[in-house]
């Protein structure tokens, strides 16, 4: 049986040059610490890879440094910058964030606030996703000598919502308070210009535009001081201390330079694909309802979210996989653990629709076909998850 893959926002395939570039690097020795010849070779390829990422995501080559994934850099933002602001600072317990972030910067903020005494300030969001520029403006207007960083993620990757960073860095930055990007759904799908939008810091992961999983970047000013999460050989500006890892790092960059220049005509074709899709679903499905902004430069141009209202997910789910379409009910990153979607619920909508969540994410290997073959599938799947969410309702409450 085919497969449709449409879960790229969980996961995209590595481009055919990132790929290649990976393999044949692996092939190589040394250590990029080593002061040996191959040790030497390996850094090479580590200083080429930094500024191919810094002049894809709009930042200097000094502003790059390395990690695992989008994960790690968000919590070495959050908290390094925490305990730095903090401790220079004892008033500055405030975190401000958004109601609609991902966990890992959700769950990094809230760990400060039970562990080392941070006040978490969670922002409204409207109901296309997007945050309340009133509610910030009032929250910096009065507290701004208290607040240590405000944490926004470019864009949501639920719902696809973009987020305005730039009135977001302007609001934050005329108090001189340092504002973390998570972008990781947002570069190589959106334009991403790190020191374009003022930013502090920014989180990147390469496995989300094409780059090898396990390839992560945080994009931070120089001039900022960042309380590193681990210690040892004090690499990467002695933040993120570790063997680096240069054939990840090599073919993340390549999948970003190649992502970012071809953004335009790529957003465009699945910009195309997706409206397609969203008025096939609604013609198929006339009770489904998008979640977040309509198709435009407010969302993602990969992104269709869908509640099905009285339908079982995980049902839904299983029975588009039966048919070869591979899809996702929201964050692929919560530990495979069912349950409401908290980005739905911070825009307004009830538990049980937020549980009824279908997510159909585009990129670059996505095809008609693919689009075709989930319209076949998505009757059935309905349906079936309908008749699912039903009896568990029959079961529970009769």
């Amino acid at each position: 049986m085919p497969r449709h893959y449409l879960d790229h926002a969980a996961t995209t395939p590595m481009l055919d040059r990132a790929r290649e570039a990976y393999v044949d690097e692996l092939s190589r020795v040394g250590n990029p610490s080593a002061l040996h010849t191959s040790g030497r070779l390996a850094r090479s390829v580590v200083e080429d890879a930094r500024e191919r990422m810094a002049a894809a995501l709009g930042a200097h080559a000094t502003e790059v440094i390395w990690t695992s994934g989008g994960t790690e850099a968000d919590n070495v933002a959050i908290k390094g910058l925490f305990w730095a602001r903090h401790g220079a600072d004892p008033r500055r317990t405030r975190i401000v964030t958004t109601a609609i972030e991902h966990h890992a910067g959700l769950d990094p903020a809230h760990w400060l606030e039970a562990e080392h005494g941070a006040t978490v300030v969670v922002l409204p969001v409207g109901s296309d996703g997007r945050v309340d520029l009133d509610a910030l403006r009032a929250e910096v207007a009065e507290n701004f000598d208290q607040i240590a960083l405000v944490s926004v993620m470019w864009a949501n990757n639920e719902v696809g919502a973009i987020q305005p960073m730039r009135e977001i860095v302007n609001i934050a930055t005329e108090h001189d308070i340092p504002v973390h990007a998570d972008a990781v759904q947002a570069v190589g799908h959106v334009p991403v210009d790190f020191r374009g939008a003022g930013l502090a810091t920014m989180a990147v992961s390469a496995h989300k535009f094409g780059g090898p999983v396990g390839v992560g970047v945080l994009a931070a000013r120089r001039d900022l001081t960042i309380t590193p999460l681990t210690h040892g050989g004090g690499q990467e500006r002695k933040v993120r201390s570790g063997t680096l890892n240069a054939a990840g790092f090599h073919a993340a960059s390549i999948a970003a330079e190649e992502a970012v220049a071809t953004l335009d005509a790529e957003a465009q074709r699945l910009g195309a694909l997706q409206r397609q899709l969203i008025d096939r679903i609604r013609h198929a499905i006339p009770e489904a309802r998008l979640s977040g902004p309509e198709p435009g430069p407010q969302r993602l141009p990969g992104n269709v979210h869908f509640v099905f209202p009285g339908c079982a997910a995980e049902a839904m789910m299983f029975v588009l996989d039966s048919h070869g379409v591979e899809a996702s009910n929201g964050s692929a990153c919560s530990a495979g653990v069912a349950q409401a979607s908290h980005v739905l619920i911070a825009m307004g909508r009830a538990e049980r629709d937020a549980a009824s969540t279908m997510r159909f994410s585009l990129g670059h290997t996505t095809t008609q076909d693919d689009l075709d073959a989930l319209m076949r599938a998505l009757p059935e799947a309905v349906d079936k998850a309908r008749r699912v969410a039903g009896t568990f309702d029959s079961a529970t409450f009769g």
